[in-house]
């Protein structure tokens, strides 16, 4: 069980500007976290962390935020905002007939701005998606590991969503793309009560593995997809 809304937290080279970025494209606040910037979220959207790392990027991202538009002005101007504040476009290979518009944050992160009218992410806020390369089988795992329900489990892909609604993580099926490093984007998790340690065992019975604890006694597991999370102390 969580204390606070669920954290993705990103590694950067300048976590200050990363922060700033995204706030300003949000709407929130930057407070300062753990030695990095926290945009802190609400029950129903998450909290994004940015952290400094000299780690380069390799490959694509296994994460990437879907932001929503209310209408084809707004998403228009959720673009030109975005641009504004330091984005480009990114050819990922988008057909000129998908609505959505693919972008990459000042650190090459990509991001998608969706067209309006999108059923899926109806009514889930400004935040509508965090969309993840992964199983069938690492959904029912973060369904399990956070009591989110899942509100998608059809053909391999799998959606979760707090049961205060909001933000939805999905995961798209296979094939999933081999892991060789450390992911640059991973969930970061504040048990309720500070009872670290219970936590870590629940979420190894529920089928994460243990890879290390770092010098601050954070906890790294790695998900059934292998991929890096943490279980901070409060």
């Amino acid at each position: 069980m969580l204390s606070r809304p669920l954290a993705v937290t990103f590694d950067t080279h300048d976590a200050d500007r990363l922060a700033r970025f995204w706030a300003d494209l949000l709407g929130r606040e930057v407070v300062e976290d753990a030695g990095g910037a926290l945009l802190p979220g609400d029950e129903t959207q998450l909290n994004l962390r940015f952290v400094p790392s000299r780690a380069e990027r390799v490959g694509p991202n296994r994460m990437h935020l879907h932001l929503t538009s209310t209408d084809r002005a707004d998403q228009q101007h959720m673009v030109a905002t975005a641009l504004t504040l330091g984005a480009g476009h990114l050819d990922i290979g988008q057909r000129p007939e998908e609505g959505h518009v693919v972008l990459a944050d000042p650190e090459g992160n990509e991001f998608c701005v969706i067209e309006p009218g999108n059923g899926f992410l109806a009514g889930c806020g400004l935040l509508g998606e965090l969309a993840c390369d992964g199983t069938r089988e690492v959904g029912l795992f973060w369904s399990e590991a956070l009591g989110w329900p899942l509100v998608w489990d059809q053909d391999e892909e799998t959606a979760i969503q707090s049961p205060h609604g909001g933000t939805k993580v999905a995961w798209g099926g296979p094939p999933v793309a081999p892991k060789e490093v450390w992911n640059r984007q991973r969930f970061d998790l504040v048990p309720a009560g500070g009872d670290q340690q219970s936590e870590v065992e629940r979420l190894v019975s529920l089928g994460a593995t243990r890879l290390a604890v770092g010098a601050d006694g954070t906890v790294v597991l790695a998900d059934p997809d292998g991929n890096e999370f943490c279980v901070r102390g409060n």
